[in-house]
């Protein structure tokens, strides 16, 4: 198990990537229109988190990567491809900042996010593996990050 300080030090990572990278994007909005690429990839990443968000049941989503104790393995909606849809839309977030702002700091802020979540699901999955006999199951019929590839 992760002990607390790695899982509060993860979490504030990762809100705080987010964090720069939204600051960055509202500094330039004075000059710049963001383009459709961007505007696809915010959409989509409301969109994915909203349908995980409908998958899981209330009180089953945890912030921490650690399952509630009375938590129930999700395998619908985007679960049944992916394993950690609200960490891939935030990562479709962060890179829609990054395409935004265009910068080498965007950028490397969204590899840094992208190696948090990275750590944040690694970790969760051990977890889960533990609580829920099915888990491991689930991971081979299904990908971290992206369908089919991730």
């Amino acid at each position: 198990m992760a002990s607390k300080t790695t899982q509060i030090t993860l979490i504030t990572l990762q809100f705080g990537i987010l964090l720069l990278q939204t600051g960055s994007v509202a500094l330039q909005l004075r000059s710049a229109v963001p383009g459709l690429l961007v505007a696809v990839l915010w959409l989509a990443c409301m969109a994915l988190g909203l349908w995980a968000l409908s998958a899981n049941r209330p009180g089953n989503f945890n912030i921490r990567p650690e399952p509630k104790a009375e938590g129930q393995l999700v395998q619908t909606g985007p679960y049944r491809w992916i394993r950690h849809p609200m960490y891939t839309a935030v990562l479709l977030f962060s890179i829609g900042c990054a395409g935004f702002t265009a910068t080498l700091l965007a950028g490397g802020l969204s590899l840094a996010l992208l190696a948090v979540l990275w750590l944040k699901a690694v970790l969760e999955e051990r977890m889960m593996c533990q609580r829920h006999p099915a888990y491991r199951a689930y991971m081979t019929r299904t990908r971290r990050f992206l369908p089919f590839l991730v």
